[in-house]
């Protein structure tokens, strides 16, 4: 057989495996090589939008990057997922109220989740924190109560302990079925799961850097899952700007005006693309308020905008098995839903 026909399909085969291996980035790529030929001006728009989301959530994720590292390189992990030995109930609650208090965003969360999950630590507490996270930070209370009310800014609390809570129970009910084995990807760690085992602690070496070993293994950790987040968010920060541009403000505000339960519905289904990151949804949410929208439809809309954003979304998707993604919308919704009509009642 000639060389010739041999190029054909060795060529074939090394293109799928670059578009396997870099398919995240290669899509970035060609979004915005498209943008360029038909909107160079959109083009250089979303290149520094994403660029500037990127340096705007950089400390978070650093933070977070290093924490999973460093748990990773000490074998502090093995005392992270012994703590998450106790009773189910119990762990899902100081999960939820972990997440609820937090200080990392929805992107940020995500090596921290990870690491947990590989850890052994089961899905059911691991759920809590991951849906209150995003939702409620110590920055995001003092804001929510200067842009809205304090009142407001305790109910989003609640409302974040209260969706940890519920997702957590859910989970544990599903997992002693046998049900959210193995949750991560192929290739990013086992996760636990509700009857997963929880590793044997071994000695920590909290001065991993005068090990060789531990240092290589804490430099690996952290490249490997700098690279992963960089390639998603960059992706899901591009897709973010378009949807600013092609997605205008109006017909957000029109979509969730009214009162009733058709606006709390409406406000939460429109909240899983939510755009606007939590602290640019304020002003809208509070501008909608104050022309009638009910505080419940504006409650159910950061809710499920915080925790199903396209970059937040995007980060479970890549991270997690698709019936855990699936679940994580699910929970979402319902999630959000209920806190705008328990928001409503309250206020009426």
């Amino acid at each position: 057989m000639s060389d010739a026909t041999l190029a054909g399909p060795n060529l074939w085969s090394t293109l799928r495996s670059v578009w396997r291996d870099q398919r995240v980035w290669l899509a970035s790529a060609l979004i915005l090589a498209a943008l360029a030929v038909f909107d160079p001006l959109q083009a250089r728009d979303s290149a520094l939008f994403a660029g500037g989301a990127l340096l705007h959530t950089a400390p978070y994720l650093i933070l977070s990057i290093a924490i999973a590292a460093w748990a990773n390189a000490t074998g502090a992990d093995n005392l992270i997922a012994k703590a998450f030995t106790g009773a189910p109930l119990l762990m899902i609650a100081l999960g939820a109220l972990a997440g609820g208090i937090s200080p990392f965003c929805s992107c940020g969360v995500i090596p921290l989740i990870a690491a947990l999950l590989a850890m052994g630590v089961p899905l059911s507490a691991v759920m809590a924190f991951w849906l209150a996270s995003p939702i409620m930070d110590p920055s995001m209370f003092v804001l929510t109560a200067g842009v809205l009310d304090l009142e407001f800014a305790v109910a989003k609390t609640l409302a974040a302990v209260g969706l940890g809570v519920f997702g957590g129970t859910v989970v544990h009910l599903l997992a002693r079925g046998g049900a959210l084995t193995d949750p991560l990807r192929d290739g990013i760690g086992n996760g636990g799961c509700g009857g997963s085992k929880i590793r044997a602690p071994k000695p920590v070496v909290w001065r991993f850097w005068e090990d060789t070993e531990r240092r290589a293994k804490f430099g690996k950790t952290a490249w490997t899952t700098t690279l992963f987040l960089a390639k998603w968010l960059t992706l899901a920060f591009i897709l973010e700007s378009l949807m600013l541009v092609w997605i205008p403000a109006e017909t957000v505000t029109g979509a969730l005006g009214g009162e009733g339960l058709l606006p709390i519905a409406i406000a939460t289904l429109v909240g899983v693309p939510a755009y606007l990151n939590g602290y640019a949804a304020l002003p809208l949410v509070g501008g909608l308020i104050g022309q009638g929208m009910s505080p419940g439809a504006g409650m159910a809309f950061l809710v499920a905008g915080g925790v199903t954003s396209i970059p937040a979304a995007m980060a479970v998707w890549a991270l997690a098995r698709p019936q855990v993604f699936a679940l994580y919308l699910t929970l979402s919704l319902t999630g959000a839903f209920a806190a705008g009509l328990l928001f409503q009642l309250w206020s009426a």
